[in-house]
């Protein structure tokens, strides 16, 4: 059962879960197995969240990660809270996660439009193949793996 790490009921006034005012994603960061349940919503001119996972440092970066603001999505990398969150979570590198409460947070306050973010492995490799990024883009040339 997933634990609630941070179980922030919305206030009186505030919108959870409807349309841009708040969303819900589910994030499959792959072979770790930690699925991942996100609830963002907007509370004044803040973006709150809801993080759900079994992952002990997904619990760990909930717990500390702040509401987030519009200003905190247009610093360098390094200086945003919710990587810095991350890293002292000891979050693993290539956990999507952290990328995934920006891009919620982007659609909340109205930045970004609710689209899926998709990470492929492809079967086989392309070691000395030059492929036209146009050819990619019209139809995948190879089929996911697994």
């Amino acid at each position: 059962m997933m634990e609630s790490t941070v179980n922030r009921e919305p206030e009186s006034g505030t919108s959870r879960g409807q349309g841009l005012e708040g969303i819900r994603l589910t994030v499959d960061p792959g072979i770790c197995g930690f699925i991942c349940l996100i609830c963002a919503w907007k509370e004044d001119k803040a973006v709150r969240f809801d993080i759900r996972s079994d992952c002990g440092q997904i619990q760990k970066l909930a717990r500390t990660l702040e509401p987030v603001t519009l200003k905190d999505l247009f610093v360098p990398l390094l200086r945003c809270h919710i990587f810095q969150c991350a890293e002292t979570s000891r979050c693993h590198l290539g956990c999507p996660v952290p990328s995934s409460l920006v891009k919620a947070a982007e659609v909340v306050l109205g930045l970004a439009l609710p689209k899926d973010v998709t990470i492929r492995i492809l079967e086989k490799g392309c070691v000395g193949e030059r492929i036209p990024l146009l050819e990619f883009r019209r139809e995948p040339f190879m089929k996911p793996h697994g």
